[in-house]
């Protein structure tokens, strides 16, 4: 029986899971690419992914820039799909990588998020597919920590959001047109018991690259697969490593493309 047939004989949901990435990030170009222990950021970010139970497909979405080539070896090196569009028009390639892959539903990563926990994906993964919704994340009602980030809509409403939004960052940032009309769409949010929203392990800018370059060299020889607790426990073992990055500010949705 194929994959995505339940033994009910009803066709499973197919979930695309899109990872966004560029070269030409804007504080810290080339971020997605830079090397910890001789290995780009992206490779931990996609061997990670792998991990996520609910994906039944994976792909890089990144531009057509020539710069970007090398986003593309490392994807397929790491058995992901490449999908190459716009620089700016992000909507447009994920429903680019939507149709390639013949997805019902995309998750949304990116791939400034190289601590990312497969487990929180899969949370978030798991509330949309309990029904009853068109865009679930863990964003807009923050608990988590900056950088395990997670969206999850229905490729129908990112089609329509593509067919209808007009506004470089409506355009830029795939999902505001969703989340901001919840008159149109079902809107839910993925919360954790304790609130981590202070905690930041994107990368964004030097300092960033710094702790989550400590926090690998201290748990990816070892525990390879560490999840989000794992990480609060070196980090508390280790306060004063919390104010590499502290200082330094998030962009809204609105400035920033994320990677």
């Amino acid at each position: 029986m194929p994959d995505h047939v339940a033994e009910s004989g009803v066709r499973a949901a197919r979930v695309a899971l899109v990872v966004q990435a560029r070269m030409t990030s804007t504080r810290l170009p080339g971020k997605v690419l830079m090397p910890v222990m001789g290995r780009p950021l992206l490779a931990y970010e996609l061997e990670r992914l792998r991990d996520v139970a609910g994906a039944t497909s994976r792909v890089v979405a990144t531009t057509t820039n020539d710069s970007d080539d090398a986003i593309a070896r490392v994807a397929a090196a790491e058995g992901f799909d490449v999908v190459r569009g716009s620089e700016f028009d992000v909507l447009d390639r994920f429903v680019q990588a939507a149709r390639f892959a013949g997805a019902d539903v995309i998750v949304r990563v990116t791939a400034d998020c190289p601590l990312i926990d497969p487990c929180v994906v899969d949370d978030v993964i798991g509330r949309y597919l309990a029904g009853g919704t068109d865009y679930v994340s863990n964003t807009l009602e923050r608990t988590y920590p900056r950088g395990l980030d997670v969206e999850v809509c229905s490729a129908e409403a990112l089609i329509t959001a593509a067919d209808e939004a007009r506004t470089p960052s409506q355009r830029e940032h795939v999902t505001p047109y969703v989340y901001a009309n919840p008159q149109r769409f079902r809107i839910a949010h993925v919360r954790q018991k304790d609130d981590l929203s202070g905690e930041r392990w994107t990368v964004d800018a030097p300092e960033d690259l710094e702790l989550v370059r400590r926090i690998l060299e201290s748990l990816y020889p070892t525990r390879p697969r560490f999840r989000q607790e794992d990480v609060m426990a070196l980090l508390d073992a280790n306060p004063a490593w919390r104010a590499i990055n502290q200082h330094v500010g998030q962009r809204s949705h609105l400035d920033a493309q994320g990677a």
